[in-house]
């Protein structure tokens, strides 16, 4: 029998230049909204060359922008193409998806970099850029681990179904289309920046808008209106007041680590016209986290039931009550057992690769995989190289390392979880 470890371990070191230079060259598109079509053209050619059945699409349709879980501050995605690459297994074995998005946020300031934001330098052992560590990284690992397998002549049983896809940072849309297209399997991976840990859990969110309304007066004589400001106070306190009553009955203790588990994040405030006035509207717009296993609909329940109490405590809301929207983003959660098999295979093959039991804990932030638990019933594990607290930031970066290890853990994972057909190397 093949002594699969060292294997694959020698053979990600002779292709590793190969490949950082590949990783350079997705970092080096700048895959913002709606400009994602270079980087899919290049990896669905790639997936081709590897021989996997390739499908490229650009999402439309009723069936997708009607579907209840459809979110995406846009209808039509022309420039951002899906792409989805088949490694067909001889069958009799477990399928898997490798799920990871290519879209990335904007750079933002620029003065805040200490390079182009899309520069792919390498420095250190560190490859920079937007992007990098979320989650282009990741998707190098996943791929290599499919390279890899590959030049060691293995055939797996079952299907290893590579995903990449567009509008993860806006709610799933592309997810979405995955699933509505028919792309399901017994498992998933996705290798968002965990910095190693394992997520079975990931934390559900949605964004919210309350209007708060006042009633003008001159400056002069403020006392003659009601200041939608000074009301807005008391609404940002019923939010925390939910916040706090939401977070203590969580007794979850892979969300032990964290001080507040499901945030209730009130990110923009609007309101006023004019100094000598007093403001009539104030607009507050916000992100709800949502727990694993706890329905959507439900949270947004407690919310309207938390600003219906207002007006117990002043009898102003009785007459003017919140108005409570809900749009833009939304992550689904999703809840994995710790007990399900691939994450005893995960335990397993990260042990063997560094020396060290894994850290198992829940995502703090949402990601496509509740949408592959919750609606392809595929149960999404979430584990990948390079840390939250550069992702989003300038000078964005990612530890090659890391990227390899990732792919070593991966590899030995499909070769556990799919089963071995045949192998030159046996």
């Amino acid at each position: 029998m093949a002594n699969w470890q060292v294997l694959i371990r020698e053979q990600l070191e002779k292709d590793r230049e190969a490949a950082v230079q590949l990783l350079q060259q997705w970092v080096k598109s700048p895959s913002v909204q709606g400009e994602e079509q270079s980087i899919q053209q290049s990896i669905a050619e790639l997936l081709g060359q590897m021989g996997l059945d390739v499908d490229v699409w650009v999402m439309e349709g009723e069936e997708l922008v009607s579907h209840p879980y459809f979110v995406s501050p846009r209808t039509t995605f022309e420039g951002s193409p899906n792409v989805v690459g088949v490694w067909k297994g001889q069958g009799d074995g477990r399928s898997i998806i490798l799920n990871g998005h290519v879209d990335v946020v904007p750079a933002g300031d620029l003065a805040q970099w200490g390079d182009d934001p899309f520069s792919g330098k390498v420095e250190d052992g560190k490859l920079y850029g937007r992007g990098a560590t979320d989650m282009k990284g990741g998707n190098l690992s996943s791929l290599l681990a499919i390279q890899v397998l590959q030049k060691l002549g293995v055939q797996l049983k079952g299907d290893v179904i590579f995903q990449s896809v567009v509008e993860e940072e806006s709610g799933g849309a592309g997810t979405l289309a995955t699933i509505i297209r028919g792309y399901k399997a017994d498992a998933a991976l996705i290798p968002e920046p965990t910095n190693m840990k394992i997520f079975p859990k990931q934390q559900g969110s949605m964004w919210f808008r309350l209007t708060v309304k006042g009633r003008s007066a001159h400056g002069g004589t403020r006392y003659e209106g009601v200041s939608a400001i000074e009301k807005s106070m008391l609404v940002v306190q019923a939010i925390g007041q939910l916040e706090k009553e939401r977070n203590d009955r969580l007794d979850d203790p892979l969300y032990a680590k964290l001080p507040i588990p499901i945030p209730i994040n009130l990110g923009v405030i609007e309101g006023g016209k004019w100094p000598s006035s007093v403001a009539d509207l104030v607009k507050l717009e916000g992100r709800m986290g949502v727990a694993p296993g706890e329905q959507m609909d439900d949270a947004k329940a407690e919310m309207a039931a938390a600003l219906k109490k207002l007006a117990e405590i002043d009898p102003w809301f009785a007459e003017q009550p919140v108005e409570l929207e809900w749009f833009g983003a939304r992550w689904v959660p999703g809840a994995v057992e710790l007990d399900h098999p691939l994450m005893d295979i995960l335990h397993a093959q990260f042990e063997a690769v560094t020396g060290d039991r894994a850290i198992v804990e829940a995502s703090p932030w949402g990601t496509d995989g509740g949408l592959l638990t919750a609606l392809a019933n595929t149960p999404a594990i979430v584990v990948g190289p390079g840390v939250t607290q550069v992702a989003h930031y300038p000078n964005e970066y990612i530890v090659l390392d890391e990227v390899f290890r990732c792919a070593e853990i991966f590899a030995l994972t499909l070769l556990e979880w799919c089963g071995v057909a045949e192998s030159v190397k046996e």
